[in-house]
């Protein structure tokens, strides 16, 4: 019997920040599934992260350590929009990448992980040439479509070619993983069990039918989808006058400047009377349980959705765009599957403001239809997406990666 197989599995996670995205949330949950299987805790996990920030309280609160190797701004800070994008500060990242790179292969050693794994897409690449020089074998989490749509060429290109040098790479769903070269094991991002519980009681009516609430939850981010649905916002007051908008997020990552003009756009619109800006919850479950109707209206093709599976565990009635991951969760053809019971939500094309306010209003107009489906949904969200189920398959790659004691080559 292997030394790995006598003792807990050493892991050490690499992430690039300490900021709350869905990579990172889907994270905590995932260290808190691990070391609470039955059996006791198989996988020991410890994470590093590129900068100190609210993650690292939440991981420490479940248990895990947490180092800060710190990544200079000028990489951390950039968004995945302009990586390697002619002009953008090209003189200063590889210093800063040297720099990050020694300090990270100096920890990984002193830690000697039996796997490292990298949860973010700036991590994936920065701790190839590090996990290497450890001599430690590396896996991928890749939360992001690797396709023109989603990131710049040049990135692209990168990605997919570097994609072969880990040992084993996991993706966050199949239209992720469709988007990458090689073998991938998908991997969903789970709910924890208080988020696959019900409605509190008392909730079934959502407020009254005369002011019904259409909500949104995620960052602030072009490719959320706020702007379009503000933009659907005039057509569903038409057909509802006293429903509100609540805006659930704040600007992340440099998004700041979008928040801005979503504000000025909602003014321009004369919807603002309209819209409530809530900024972050650190729980949206008591905001679902308020919604009358969850939109998912983003305007490019998303990995996945966590925020779609959220509420339709809490029997929120859905409405998304056709793309990316997303049907993969709704649409009872295909991956997700609805068993043929019907569908689990509306889906309608990315960025088609008129479907997009044709479908909530729908949704308004048929409240009972949409409890109905809504009902539905829930059970499927509880069966196919308990965080148990992905840490069965993430640390199923671990253990295997382990056993081969691969690592890739600098």
């Amino acid at each position: 019997m292997s030394a790995t197989a006598r003792r807990p599995l050493r892991v050490v996670v690499v992430d690039h920040t300490a900021e709350l995205g869905g990579a990172e949330l889907a994270l905590v949950r995932l260290c808190a599934a691990l070391r609470d299987r039955p059996g006791g805790p198989r996988v020991r996990v410890r994470v590093v992260l590129g900068a100190d920030g609210p993650l690292r309280p939440l991981l420490e609160r479940e248990g895990v350590g947490v180092d800060v190797v710190p990544l200079a701004p000028s990489l951390g800070t950039v968004r995945r929009t302009d990586a390697l994008r002619p002009g953008a500060d090209p003189l200063r990242r590889p210093a800063a990448a040297a720099a990050f790179t020694a300090r990270l292969a100096w920890r990984l050693r002193a830690l000697r992980p039996d796997v490292v794994h990298a949860t973010s897409l700036k991590a994936d690449l920065l701790t190839l040439l590090p996990a290497a020089l450890a001599r430690r074998p590396l896996v991928w989490h890749v939360h992001d479509r690797v396709a023109p749509d989603y990131l710049p060429a040049a990135a692209v290109r990168l990605v997919r070619a570097a994609s072969r040098l880990p040992a084993a790479v996991v993706a966050n769903s199949r239209a992720t993983a469709a988007t990458l070269p090689g073998p991938c094991t998908v991997a969903y991002p789970g709910l924890a069990p208080a988020q696959l519980r019900a409605r509190r009681a008392g909730d079934e009516a959502r407020g009254p039918a005369t002011a019904p609430v259409v909500g949104v939850v995620g960052r602030l981010s072009p490719t959320k989808g706020q702007r379009e649905l503000l933009r659907a916002l005039p057509a569903v007051l038409r057909a509802h006058p006293r429903a509100r908008l609540r805006v659930v997020g704040e600007a992340s990552f440099g998004a700041g400047a979008y928040e801005r003009a979503l504000r000025d756009e909602a003014r321009r619109l004369g919807v603002e009377h309209a819209v409530d800006w809530v900024g972050f919850v650190p729980d949206p479950a008591a905001e679902l349980d308020a919604f009358a109707v969850c939109v998912h209206a983003s305007p490019v093709p998303e990995p996945f959705g966590q925020v779609v599976v959220e509420a339709m565990a809490r029997g929120v009635p859905v409405v998304a765009t056709r793309a990316g991951g997303v049907p993969e969760i709704l649409d009872p053809e295909g991956p997700g599957g609805g068993r043929g019971a019907g569908p689990l939500g509306r889906l309608v094309p990315p960025g088609d403001v008129d479907a997009l306010a044709r479908a909530v209003v729908d949704v308004l107009d048929r409240p009972a239809e949409a409890a109905a489906r809504a009902a539905r949904a829930a059970d499927v969200a509880r069966a196919r997406f308990p965080v148990a189920r992905t840490a069965d398959a993430v640390s199923e790659v671990w253990w295997r990666v382990a056993a081969r004691g691969s690592a890739p080559r600098p």
